[in-house]
């Protein structure tokens, strides 16, 4: 990875202001850090709500004021952005890869607001071309998380034997989805090189029943675990694995207790790297132009909470492969701008 590591208003008023010309919001004597959602909304149970958290308790830890804007389509992007700024905003935080284009739009109209977009790298192809003077990126290391839990699955496939299969429904077909799965699919058959991987996409962060239907779909072919990669939607994946009997993993949060049968989540931990460019913005050290890097070696990604039923013996064959990636030992496979996996 090329990356630098370190540890609404009303229609009528954003229409009228717009993208028109050039300029900041007026200083404010209090901090106010502003977090725009994508189309997965707060409510997701995963990653725009883990982000809203590390805002909240930006909030109440550094005492600065907060400003939530939720999107609940596409074009929401913009106004929200435009909005946030306009309010005054010191820093405003693109919850997602799918603000990239709009966010780079506002950042170069404002370059004395600080911004930054999670899952994206300012180095990569969205941002080419652009000004990233004042746009910091918030990258995870998911790759890392997804090779961790894919281990795990195939652990469990091959203890129960029977068709070595496991399944991922990704939500949208972009990067920071495929590289979860390129690393499950990757460290799955790091265990067992002949398991079958299955991958499917609903295209759509938000419907649960589409989740849920491309999840059935693999589980009529055999997989025994099903692993969820599309935020609000992968709760239909995980109700789907309960019903049929089987694994499911969770994504982003630890989503032990949202289902049945969940054998572990994929966790990434978004809040932190909410709350980490806040803190770092107020204290005058943003740095426009590079990432924050979070992976297994600082704690930016990992495993939630693991079922009992999992062989202790299991768990710490993963952990060894942990500490194999965390030494560069593996080299986890990330996914570019094609994926095929």
């Amino acid at each position: 990875m090329k990356k630098t590591l370190l540890v609404a208003a009303g229609a009528a008023l954003v229409l009228s202001l717009g993208l028109v010309s050039g300029g900041t919001a007026a200083p404010r004597a209090t901090f106010l850090a502003s977090l725009i959602s994508d189309v997965g909304k707060f409510n997701d149970k995963s990653f725009n709500q883990n982000q809203l958290a590390g805002l909240n308790t930006a909030k109440a830890k550094l005492g600065v004021s907060t400003l939530p804007l939720q999107s609940n389509s596409s074009s929401d992007y913009l106004p929200n952005l435009t909005t946030a700024v306009r309010r005054g905003a010191n820093i405003v935080m693109a919850a997602g890869f799918l603000l990239a284009s709009d966010l780079g739009k506002v950042a170069a109209q404002f370059p004395n607001t600080d911004f930054t977009i999670t899952d994206d790298s300012v180095h990569g192809p969205d941002f080419k071309g652009v000004s990233v003077k004042n746009i910091e990126g918030l990258t995870y290391a998911s790759n890392e998380a997804g090779c961790l839990v894919g281990y795990l699955a195939a652990e469990m496939v091959k203890k129960q034997g029977g068709k070595q299969v496991i399944g991922a429904v990704g939500g949208i077909n972009i990067p920071p989805v495929n590289n979860y799965i390129v690393g499950y699919n990757y460290c799955a058959k790091q265990f067992e090189p002949s398991i079958k991987v299955l991958v499917g996409y609903s295209n759509d962060f938000v419907a649960q029943d589409k989740c849920k239907t491309v999840a059935q779909n693999q589980i009529s072919q055999g997989s025994q675990v099903e692993f969820q990669v599309a935020g609000g939607c992968g709760l239909g994946t995980l109700n789907a694995a309960a019903q049929a009997g089987i694994w499911g993993i969770g994504v982003d949060v630890d989503q032990y207790a949202l289902a049945k049968n969940v054998l572990t989540s994929a966790i990434k931990r978004v809040d932190v790297g909410i709350y980490d460019a806040i803190q770092q913005a107020r204290a005058g050290k943003f740095k426009g132009g590079t990432d924050l890097l979070f992976n297994l070696n600082n704690g930016g990604v990992g495993v939630g909470k693991i079922s009992p039923k999992v062989p202790a013996s299991f768990i710490a064959k993963m952990n060894a492969l942990r500490l194999k990636i965390m030494t560069g030992k593996v080299t986890v496979p990330e996914c570019g701008t094609k994926c095929p996996v």
